[in-house]
């Protein structure tokens, strides 16, 4: 069989897969999948906030993410009316993309982001957010403010994966043959 009789089979991007591990760790649902010219966007729904987000997948390790791709994703949300937008890349931010994209409510995912299933690992515990009636109820059973649990960064990958954002309350899950089930909680803050 000759090169020109195969069939081209299409090679995902490491953008690509990073968004695809994204979409499995938070939950998200796949509405459909759209190339646009300089980046290819998934559809995806929040099934716990009820509302739809736009992932946008921008190719390229020397690829620096400025205003301009911003705006392009804001324009493209308010045409498929979505309140959420998030922009994946191996390339860099500006610092005025990162202004920009904090003031529309897009969210940046670094490009340190892995383009795999970090629980899947066995050194990696489970992270969980929790709801906020679970999050009344921790603070009311230890008599303590959020401020006052252990801190974990927003910047810590486990974090990021899941989506947490400062402020937010983590449960941390540890497996142990020997010691059981260990949980323990986390206040998110930034960095």
């Amino acid at each position: 069989m000759s090169l020109s009789t195969r069939k081209t089979k299409k090679v995902k991007t490491v953008e690509e897969k990073k968004a695809e591990v994204l979409i499995k760790l938070r939950g998200y649902k796949l509405i459909k999948r759209k190339d646009f010219k300089d980046a290819v966007g998934f559809l995806v729904e929040i099934p716990d906030e009820k509302q739809n987000a736009l992932i946008w997948c921008i190719p390229g390790e020397n690829t620096t993410i400025g205003v301009q791709y911003v705006n392009k994703l804001r324009k493209a949300m308010k045409e498929l009316e979505v309140e959420r937008g998030i922009i994946v890349t191996s390339g860099r931010y500006t610092q005025a993309a990162r202004e920009n994209a904090r003031k529309k409510g897009i969210e940046l995912l670094p490009k340190t982001f892995p383009a795999f299933d970090i629980f899947e690992h066995v050194l990696v515990p489970k992270h969980e957010i929790l709801s906020p009636k679970e999050r009344e109820e921790l603070l009311a059973k230890y008599r303590v403010k959020p401020y006052q649990l252990p801190k974990i960064r927003a910047s810590d990958p486990a974090v990021k994966a899941i989506g947490a954002k400062p402020g937010d309350i983590v449960r941390i899950i540890r497996e142990s043959p020997t010691a059981g089930t260990h949980i323990v909680y986390r206040y998110v803050i930034e960095g």
